[in-house]
């Protein structure tokens, strides 16, 4: 089952509360995470987009396993197919035919990956777009990964022109395929880097939807643990400072405060192709689903979301 692409209403920008903006959220799980979920659908909203995971450890079983359950249980897969763990096309093709087959997938997270060293043939997400095989397995929906604090793998630290140029690339390929496509980010934790960032990108001529990554409510030394390691830029000051504040350190930190910052920033028209968010449940999957789904309840009690 496919959703629709997620877009704001004005009336949700205009309520400027993180309820609003979380509408239509998408969500990450891994295989083995996802595995000790006794059922997906008391979590989450029936159709949410769930992106599974895939890091260079996974079988490719698991993978498989995990997203023909997801599926069953009526939510739109988008396993991440990178780039750096693949050996040769012929890996490639039979994993997207068996995606689309036995799954009934046709949606795919494009990217190249966090492995250090390529396994075979691919680097980029671009070397694994150009093969035709995603157009030839049925895939109707390619996200590709969005960078706004940069990439530390990619460019020199401070520089962005090398993604700045495979955003483009990326924009390219969307005008002259038929594919829908659009951009999910890292999490951040500065909303005015994002609209800093999608501002950009929009005058560069780049207008492929943006789904904002955001790092679910998590305890601060869990969050800045994955934020370096994640190679989370700027934004790490917000945790950095929060930490050093003892009367926070022991509270939860939740992602309320970039929502609502996001919210206003596009209520004053800045991140135009900003079209929705998705969630990095560093927390833990049920605990990020509840604060999403509390958010939206408010939401809807204040009127702000229809």
């Amino acid at each position: 089952m496919a959703i629709l692409p997620f877009r704001f209403a004005k009336s949700d920008i205009a309520a400027l509360n993180p309820g609003a903006i979380a509408k239509g959220y998408s969500i990450e799980v891994m295989p083995r995470t996802a595995a000790k979920v006794e059922d997906f659908r008391a979590l989450l909203p029936q159709g949410t987009r769930v992106y599974i995971a895939h890091l260079e450890a996974t079988p490719f079983g698991e993978m498989l396993d995990c997203a023909k359950r997801l599926s069953a249980d009526g939510f739109a897969v988008m396993p991440h197919v990178p780039a750096r763990i693949i050996p040769d096309r012929a890996t490639l093709d039979q994993w997207l035919n068996r995606y689309a087959s036995e799954a009934g997938v046709t949606q795919a997270l494009v990217l190249a990956g966090g492995s250090k060293t390529k396994a075979g043939d691919f680097d980029s997400s671009m070397q694994l777009l150009e093969t035709g095989l995603f157009d030839r397995h049925g895939f109707t929906r390619l996200h590709v990964a969005g960078h706004p604090e940069g990439n530390r793998d990619i460019d020199a630290p401070g520089s962005t022109r090398l993604v700045d140029a495979a955003a483009r690339w990326k924009q390219d390929f969307a005008n002259r395929t038929d594919a829908t496509m659009a951009m999910a980010t890292q999490f951040a934790f500065q909303a005015g880097t994002v609209l800093d960032w999608a501002d950009r990108l929009a005058e560069a001529g780049v207008d492929l939807p943006i789904h904002v990554g955001i790092a679910g409510p998590a305890k601060l030394q869990t969050l800045i643990k994955f934020a370096i390691a994640c190679g989370v830029g700027p934004s790490l000051s917000v945790l950095q400072k929060r930490a050093r504040d003892l009367t926070k350190l022991v509270l939860p930190f939740t992602p309320d405060e970039f929502l609502s910052d996001l919210s206003a920033g596009l209520a004053k028209g800045r991140g135009r192709n900003v079209a929705g968010i998705h969630i990095f449940p560093l927390g833990g999957i049920a605990t990020a689903a509840a604060h999403a789904n509390a958010l939206n309840e408010a939401a809807r009690a204040r009127g702000g979301v229809a």
